[in-house]
C-alpha cells in the first residue's frame, strides 16, 4: 500500500499532462484533413505518418501499462510498419547518391580502333585527335605549373609552353601516323600472301 501512495502524485501529474496534450492536439486532430489539404505532398505524408505513429505508440504504451505483452499484439506490427514509412520518407528527402557516370576515354578509343581497324583514314584521324588531346592536356598542365610558380614573365612562359605543346603534338602525331601506315602495309602483305597460298 505504501508503493501506491508514492505513485499517486506522479499519476495526477501524468493525468494533467495528458489533458494539456489533448487540448493542444484538439485543433490538429479535429481537422486533420483540412490541415493536410493545405500542405505539399511530402509534408502531407509526414503529417499522416506522424499522427498514425503517435496514436499507435500511445496504444502500445497503454497495453504495456495494462500488463499485456505488447510485442505480440498487432499494434506492435503496425508500429513497425509505420517506422518503415519513416524510412521511405527519409529516402525521398535525401536520396542515396548515385555514382557519377564518367566517360572512360581509353576504353572508348579501344572500341573504336577495334571496330574501325580496317578503315585507315578513320584510324589516322583518330590517332591525330588523340595526339591533339594529349598536347592540350600537356599544355594545360604546364600552364597550371607556371601559374603556381609565378616565376618570370607570364607571357614568356605561356608562349614557351605553347611552342613546346605544338612540338609535342607533332612528335606524337608523327609516330602514330607511321604506325597506321605500317599496319596497313602489314595487312596488304598478309592479304597478298593469303592470295598466293590459295592459288
Amino acid at each position: 500500500m505504501a508503493d501506491v501512495a508514492d505513485i499517486l502524485p506522479q499519476l495526477e501529474q501524468l493525468d494533467g499532462e495528458i489533458d494539456d496534450l489533448e487540448d493542444v492536439l484538439e485543433p490538429l486532430l479535429g481537422s486533420l484533413a483540412d490541415v493536410a489539404a493545405k500542405l505539399p505532398l511530402l509534408d502531407k505524408a509526414k503529417l499522416y505518418v506522424l499522427a498514425t505513429y503517435s496514436i499507435e505508440s500511445m496504444l502500445f504504451s497503454a497495453l504495456r501499462l495494462n500488463s499485456v505483452d505488447a510485442k505480440e499484439h498487432p499494434v506492435f506490427k503496425e508500429l513497425t510498419r509505420v517506422r518503415q514509412y519513416f524510412e521511405k520518407i527519409k529516402n525521398i528527402e535525401n536520396p542515396p547518391q548515385k555514382p557519377d557516370m564518367k566517360l572512360d576515354k581509353q576504353a572508348a578509343i579501344r572500341f573504336i580502333r577495334a571496330d574501325l581497324a580496317d578503315n585507315s583514314e578513320v584510324n589516322t584521324q583518330l590517332t591525330e585527335m588523340i595526339a591533339k588531346e594529349r598536347a592540350k592536356a600537356a599544355l594545360q598542365a604546364r600552364q597550371q605549373k607556371g601559374e603556381k610558380r609565378k616565376a618570370g614573365d607570364p607571357l614568356q612562359s605561356t608562349e614557351a609552353s605553347g611552342e613546346e605543346g605544338a612540338e609535342d603534338s607533332k612528335a606524337e602525331s608523327e609516330p602514330a601516323a607511321k604506325k597506321s601506315k605500317k599496319s596497313k602495309k602489314n595487312k596488304d602483305k598478309k592479304k597478298s600472301k593469303e592470295g598466293k597460298s590459295a592459288k
